[in-house]
């Protein structure tokens, strides 16, 4: 119970120095942008994308992908309704976040998850030339904590979860 206690306070921590800067509304701003980002479109896109422009490689994508986010996305919602973690303005007093959640619970982080999948299945198919999907996936992450609606270690669960998914599937990929 200690190292529990001991990590939620290095969480709220991180958090805190996060959302407290004198750029906060700047930040904030450029943040819910980039969060935006991350509502799941770029993960619908660039797989119908690659499908309908590469005729072999594409499908091949396309079809990883809808395996890994079937996989992926059930796993997501189980751990957040059964672990119910509550998100950072209801278990700090008088902290504000800067956008509405789309959801009751925090951990994992649903947008984080999705956006990491995407950059690993990219790279697995696309080679270094898919970077930027991790560049994306990383602002993505950040802009959640930025923006008050989750706690650092919310956006690493999240990040596990898309690396152990996208390992489940690399054999179904050949």
């Amino acid at each position: 119970m200690k190292i529990i206690n001991s990590l939620f306070q290095y969480d709220l921590r991180m958090l805190l120095w996060c959302t407290h800067t004198r750029y906060q509304t700047t930040l904030a701003k450029l943040a819910k942008s980039v969060s935006k980002t991350g509502d799941g479109y770029l993960q619908i896109l660039i797989p119908t994308s690659l499908w309908l422009l590469e005729e072999q490689q594409g499908e091949n994508f396309f079809f990883t992908a809808l395996l890994a986010f079937s996989i992926q996305l059930p796993i997501y919602w189980l751990l957040k309704n059964c672990l119910k973690r509550r998100r950072p303005p209801e278990v700090i007093p008088s902290f504000q976040s800067f956008i509405a959640a789309s959801d009751q619970f925090s951990f994992p982080s649903g947008h984080s998850s999705a956006a990491f999948l995407l950059a690993n299945l990219s790279t697995m198919f696309y080679g270094a030339i898919a970077w930027p999907l991790y560049v994306w996936a990383s602002l993505v992450a950040l802009s959640r904590v930025l923006l008050g609606v989750h706690f650092p270690t919310d956006i690493l669960a999240g990040i596990a979860l898309a690396t152990v998914t996208t390992f489940y599937v690399l054999p179904f990929t050949i």
